[in-house]
């Protein structure tokens, strides 16, 4: 029997969400089957000027994904206390509302860029925190 895969995940780098977001896909009943891309900031480093050699890379293994895997649905897992955010912040202070703007503008981005690139693809967006907290931003 062929393992139906179900979406391409782009998560983050740091190792303190990896296993929060391997029970998140778990508990979305998703193990083996999902395709991974895991890149510091998850879509603040797939989206921001900042990250610019990265973007390309993203969309071409999100376009791999689809032909070998036939993904239908990207999952974006990023995650509060973000270095990447702070590393774009272009202000001088650092808060919790400023890196969630920053993380509400890379959602948009992607969504926008994916969307026009792949118009079928469903797309979900997710921030979790340390203490476990997710919001779904969609």
């Amino acid at each position: 029997m062929k393992k139906k895969f179900k979406a391409m995940v782009l998560s983050c780098i740091d190792p303190r969400f990896q296993s929060l977001v391997s029970n998140f896909l778990k508990k979305k009943k998703l193990t083996g089957k999902f395709s991974a891309f895991t890149i510091a900031g998850g879509s603040i480093g797939v989206t921001h000027k900042k990250f610019k050699k990265w973007h390309t890379t993203f969309i071409d293994n999100l376009f791999t994904s689809i032909k070998l895997h036939n993904i239908k649905k990207l999952i974006v897992v990023n995650h509060t206390d973000c270095g990447a955010a702070k590393i774009v912040n272009e202000r001088q202070e650092f808060n919790s509302l400023i890196e969630e703007n920053i993380h509400k503008k890379s959602f948009i981005r992607i969504k926008n860029e994916v969307k026009k690139k792949f118009p079928k693809i469903k797309i979900e967006l997710y921030l979790i925190s340390l203490n476990k907290k997710l919001i779904k931003l969609n």
